[in-house]
């Protein structure tokens, strides 16, 4: 076992922190998170001392995954919060948000929707139906059309990646003349593609099947409290 009482007091915090935090949540801490829950009001000290106890052998980083540390060396009386923690995680994924999806008319896709990684959203598996976190994400619902579906604005609806669907999904689609999405049902008329809303008040929109590009099936939905 590594020497814990030769490390500074502040990396011994910033373990027993990471460690904790990983215990309850299931995944490990932003270094922002770290710095406010250890007294380090500058990220960069926070960065410097991450280092440190990777060079020591205490944590692994990855530069390239949001919150991509993990812990190599037992901390003194954490052997609980592990076994908590590993159950957490083989229960959990994480899911990408990359942008917002539009429950009302057509709207065009604005310049940032991109994926973030600082976006990335702990879920439980069962919210991704067995799809393979790889292959789900996740948008944040502007507008109600799909207010009858039970999905308002606000709710982040999780969607697995795929380029065909059935009559009656709801699927996210975006209108390539039109450079628009939208979040709807789905059916094939043929001619012609009917995107139906959820709502009372709204009428279906028609789209040629050529503009018409399925960017993924809902999966399940996050409601906004």
């Amino acid at each position: 076992m590594k020497e814990f009482n030769k490390l500074s007091e502040r990396q011994r915090n910033m373990l027993r922190y990471i460690e904790k935090y990983t215990a309850d949540n299931g995944f490990p801490p932003t270094i922002r998170q770290i710095g406010e829950n250890t007294g380090i009001n500058s990220t960069s000290v926070v960065n410097y001392n991450l280092n440190k106890l990777v060079q020591a052998g205490y944590l692994t980083r990855s530069q390239h995954v949001s919150r991509g540390l993990r812990l190599t060396v037992p901390i003194p009386g954490g052997e609980k919060k592990r076994a908590a923690a590993v159950h957490a995680a083989a229960l959990s994924a994480r899911v990408p948000v990359i942008g917002n999806i539009f429950a009302s008319k057509p709207v065009p896709v604005p310049e940032d929707y991109s994926y973030d990684e600082d976006s990335m959203i702990e879920v439980t598996k069962d919210l991704l139906g067995g799809t393979d976190p790889a292959n789900a994400y996740a948008l944040r619902v502007k507008g109600n059309s799909m207010i009858d579906a039970m999905i308002r604005e606000g709710d982040i609806v999780i969607f697995r990646r795929q380029e065909t669907a059935n009559n009656g999904d709801m699927v996210a689609v975006w209108l390539t003349d039109k450079n628009e999405t939208t979040l709807k049902y789905f059916h094939n008329e043929g001619s012609r593609i009917r995107l139906q809303p959820a709502h009372p008040e709204m009428d279906p929109i028609y789209v040629d099947p050529s503009n018409c590009r399925i960017e993924g099936k809902v999966l399940s939905v996050i409601r906004h409290m």
